[in-house]
């Protein structure tokens, strides 16, 4: 049957059922690298016989000043993230070989105790080689110039894996030994072609000390892994720099828009793979369920191709995963960070195809380089909210696509959902959004699952539109045949629990119970009561315009809260807000009195002012290039930001070295732009045509006597690719319109 035809024929369809087989449950943490009370199947992760849907998010302890990291963690769990996997660059601990260095941001040992106080676990990757946009892909120079062959079983180069492992292992202690903390320990990163070495690396990291129940790898680009000895890791980015400027939206950046259950995705690292892509494998077949390590949380900046993503993209990436079923949601970056001195980046010239900021890594994610809370925070933490609460119920679910999928990437016409059921209850996913290509309404759209029909009467979905809608699901006693509202969270109550709904992008909210006609609800802060022989439930259908509003705190006790400001907390302290420019506002909702009430808050309103800018030079007259490789355009050397750059005097108000803390704010446009505190670059940036702000405290600039912006126009001729927002500046011009310190 055709697309159209299947428009004609009445409501979509999708045939569900059980399980067809039993879950299957590999050696890995089963029977070797046991941990009490952990388990693994095929569907995913069990706590003490209980399922749970991990949520990691990438942050870099050597990529943030060790005085962040309580302020990054603090905002990761206000995110909903519950584990933190993070890169362990050789490059970073031993420039100097037999001079390992575990101090200041480098002390890995103190950034997982501190995770762990924030009840969050912890997955190291710790290479040897890890990429992540640094240099030599994180092996350290002498390293990289060792005449061995790296990445592979050649002896002389184990000999060097072996001595990094081992100075790991010692500094990391019991932390990391058979009986510590890490949830997971990832071995090298998109190695497509030497299962035998990734089997040999795993046998060198326990003989070093080093444990963990879990042990991952990348499984993209169709990987040859060990079968039985790591757990295949997948990813999907809704955009990359990775490919060509004149490349446009690469079909493996569309497809992770649709539903499927093909995991692999083949474009990523594909500009470093030599080796032949073969066939992917089925994670499942080893008894291993489909999870991901690498959902773009949002996009690095290289100089020849600068994407950058919208909130709604990032989180219709993930939403889709839900949808296909993954059992472990992971991030790349949830926070953005700092490179260290001395060039560390990927670059041109340390042979990589790509050129990136020397300092700046900050991916444009959820929490981003200064700790600011960005908008694709709000979208994923609804996500996480939800996978918390009702993740136990869903990770028993399997994925189940239409009988009528898209034809292809490009498909415009028909709808892009699926369903997570066992054939007696579910969730149903619909995704409609997509960057660049935007999408049209989709008239006349209407479900049919496990014999109940979804909406009542067809209905037009708009662009935008996430929608995950509970179908034959049991609250509190309470039979919900199916509601066209999203899930967020579930919360205890004095008389019945409250199920916290969200309003759906444009799509009207009806509630069907058993035996009865379907209801249109009105979303409202106000709940509405449900009673029944059997049970009472609060349903709080909340409206689409508080979503990005919405934050749900898990500990001491799981509540709802609704802040525009920046929040945040630690164990069981008062929530800490961070009010920019605004009155501080907190509210939480009340089981009890079922309304929300206000929170006292104990902040000031930060102040904000503007910062002076004096030209000191006008820009001079740049070239179209600076040099390529591999047709990449190369970005400028610092000699030559240091011959045409325009330079502007920063003056900051008199009392930012009164308070200290502080953002700076800076609206610009050119090409490349660097920030020179008293003589020494502290930051840079790519012009993307987003705001960069810069942490005071962190660049030094609360103390500094000089402060210097150099900006460096982008010729009209450059063959620089940027999104569309950013496009209309692109003239000769600097511009630099603001800068906003609060």
């Amino acid at each position: 049957m055709s697309n159209e035809e299947a428009r004609n024929n009445g409501p979509h369809r999708i045939t569900v059922s059980p399980w067809p087989t039993e879950p299957l449950r590999p050696t890995m943490a089963n029977v070797e690298d046991r941990r009490p009370g952990l388990g693994l199947s095929s569907r995913g992760l069990e706590r003490d016989g209980v399922p749970f849907v991990p949520i990691s998010g990438e942050l870099h302890y050597s990529r943030i000043p060790r005085h962040r990291w309580e302020a990054r963690l603090r905002s990761t769990v206000a995110g909903g993230v519950t584990t933190v996997s993070t890169y362990v660059p050789w490059l970073h601990h031993v420039p100097e070989r037999g001079e390992p260095r575990f101090d200041g941001n480098l002390d890995v040992g103190a950034f997982i105790d501190a995770c762990g106080n924030h009840r969050l676990d912890v997955v190291l990757r710790i290479g040897p080689w890890c990429h992540g946009e640094l240099r030599n892909g994180g092996f350290p120079d002498w390293v990289a110039a060792a005449d061995v062959e790296h990445r592979t079983d050649d002896p002389k180069y184990l000999e060097l894996v072996e001595e990094w492992f081992g100075q790991l292992a010692g500094h990391l202690g019991r932390r990391a030994g058979p009986d510590g903390v890490l949830l997971a320990i990832q071995l090298e990163n998109e190695l497509y072609d030497q299962p035998g070495h990734l089997r040999t690396l795993k046998t060198m990291a326990r003989q070093a000390g080093l444990a963990a129940p879990l042990w991952t790898a990348t499984a993209w680009g169709g990987a040859q892994l060990p079968a039985d000895e790591v757990f295949p890791l997948y990813g999907g980015y809704a955009d990359g720099f990775w490919v060509d400027s004149e490349a446009g939206w690469d079909p493996t950046f569309r497809e992770h828009f649709f539903f499927s259950h093909t995991w692999d995705d083949p474009g990523i690292g594909a500009d470093l793979r030599h080796s032949e892509l073969t066939a992917p494998a089925d994670p499942t077949a080893a008894g291993f369920p489909p999870a991901t390590c690498e959902l773009g949380g949002g996009m690095a900046t290289a100089y020849h191709r600068r994407p950058v993503l919208a909130p709604l993209d990032i989180a219709t990436v993930a939403f889709c995963k839900i949808g296909n079923g993954s059992a472990w949601q992971g991030y790349y970056m949830y926070a953005g960070g700092t490179n260290p001195p001395g060039g560390l980046q990927e670059s041109h010239a340390s042979g990589y195809p790509n050129d990136l900021p020397r300092l700046s890594y900050d991916f444009h994610a959820p929490i981003g380089e200064a700790g600011e809370i960005n908008g694709s925070h709000a979208e994923l933490r609804r996500q996480h909210a939800f996978l918390t609460a009702f993740g136990a119920g869903l990770a028993e679910l399997p994925s189940w696509l239409p009988e009528v999928r898209p034809a292809d990437a490009h498909d415009r016409t028909t709808p892009r959902w699926a369903v997570r059921s066992d054939g007696t209850k579910g969730y149903l996913f619909l995704a409609w959004h997509q960057p660049y290509d935007q999408l049209d309404p989709l008239p006349d759209v209407q479900f049919e699952i496990a014999g109940t029909t979804v909406p009542s009467e067809p209905i037009t979905v708009q662009p935008g539109t996430l929608a995950c809608w509970p179908f034959f699901q049991e609250y509190g006693g309470i039979q919900i045949e199916w509601i066209t509202a999203t899930p967020i969270t579930l919360l205890d109550g004095p008389d019945a629990p409250v199920l916290v709904l969200l309003a759906d992008h444009s799509v009207p909210v009806e509630l069907q119970l058993p035996n009865e006609r379907p209801t249109k609800l009105t979303p409202s802060e106000h709940p509405v009561r449900l009673l029944s022989a059997t049970g009472a439930l609060d349903l709080l259908v909340l409206p689409a315009a508080l979503g990005p509003d919405l934050w749900v705190r898990e500990h001491p006790e799981r509540t709802l809260l609704i802040s525009g400001c920046e929040i945040s907390w630690y164990g069981e302290d008062p929530v800490q807000v961070v009010a920019a420019g605004t009155a501080p506002q907190l509210r939480r909702y009340d089981p009890a009195d079922r309304r929300f009430v206000e929170v006292p808050v104990n902040a000031a309103q930060a102040r904000a002012a503007t910062a002076k800018v004096d030209l000191i030079r006008p820009a001079a007259d740049v070239p179209a290039t600076y040099g390529e490789r591999d047709g990449r355009a190369s970005s400028p050397k610092r000699s030559d930001i240091d011959r045409l750059a325009a330079r502007y005097r920063i003056t900051l108000p008199d009392w930012v070295a009164d308070v200290g803390e502080g953002r700076l704010r800076i609206t610009w446009a050119g090409d490349v732009a660097e920030l020179e505190v008293d003589g020494t670059t502290v930051a840079d940036r790519f012009w993307d045509g987003t705001v960069w702000t810069v942490d005071l405290q962190d660049a030094g600039l609360a103390a500094a006597t000089d402060v210097v912006l150099h900006v460096l126009p982008l010729s009209p001729d450059s063959r620089v690719w940027l999104a569309s927002e950013a496009r209309p500046t692109r003239t000769p011009e600097v511009l630099v319109e603001e800068l906003a310190v609060g």
